[in-house]
């Protein structure tokens, strides 16, 4: 349980991020949502943050921590994609993907382990993808970056472990969003096929493992890739 930490999901204001918030208001923690526009769920506080500026997350993390207490678990989740082959791929489709999903978690977490390095506690959750490992043909840029969350993980793992601070990755794989509901029946079955599960998950399957690593029972996991894909992704 999260009981009382005080929790920040960026991009909490939709999909998979807004599902992840909920629950932990739900499960009594102080809840804060940084969105480029839009409203967390009831019961949070919504702040405007742009994950590419340190300076727009620096003033949002303050506004948390004057409103709510120092910040104890981070779940980087906001991202975006820009989808297309390799050979139609502008600089600017890899550099914005890449600056936003990795250079924002960078930042994100940057800004947040102060005051958990200070507590010698803390979480940090980051959200990845099924394809970070798995691969997907027109999502090099997506790909790269959520396969990135994987070393970034890893690596402050190593730097900060001894300090009461776990780091792990969460890679969902199918998802009934929005966008998965926007598909094609035809391209929906197909998918389907290939997920041993035979179905999507819902995002309140991803904020339960969320939660889940934020509490205590995973006190003694770190560094750790958890997959939500249905069996996707096994083996990667």
């Amino acid at each position: 349980m999260s009981s009382g930490r005080v929790v920040v999901v960026t991009g909490g204001n939709r999909g998979i991020g807004r599902a992840i918030a909920a629950r932990f208001v739900a499960e009594g923690a102080k809840v804060a949502v940084t969105a480029r526009s839009g409203e967390g769920p009831e019961g949070t506080l919504t702040v405007r943050a742009d994950v590419t500026d340190a300076a727009s997350i620096n003033i949002a993390f303050s506004e948390i921590e004057r409103e709510l207490g120092p910040i104890e678990v981070v779940v980087a989740n906001a991202g975006i994609t820009k989808d297309t082959l390799l050979l139609r791929m502008s600089e600017d489709d890899f550099d914005s993907v890449v600056a936003t999903n990795l250079g924002g978690a960078f930042r994100v977490v940057k800004r947040a382990s102060k005051g958990m390095l200070k507590a010698r506690w803390g979480r940090v959750i980051l959200i990845s993808s099924v394809v970070g490992l798995y691969g997907s043909a027109g999502q090099i840029n997506y790909a790269s970056s959520k396969s990135g969350l994987v070393g970034f993980a890893r690596s402050l793992t190593r730097e900060l472990g001894s300090r009461g601070i776990t780091a792990n990755v969460v890679a969902p794989g199918f998802i009934e969003t929005d966008m998965t509901a926007a598909l094609a029946e035809e391209t929906q079955a197909e998918y389907k096929r290939s997920i041993p599960a035979g179905r999507f998950a819902t995002a309140d399957e991803v904020a339960g493992v969320v939660t889940w690593l934020a509490s205590d029972d995973a006190a003694y996991i770190s560094g750790a890739v958890i997959p939500v894909d249905g069996g996707l992704g096994m083996g990667h």
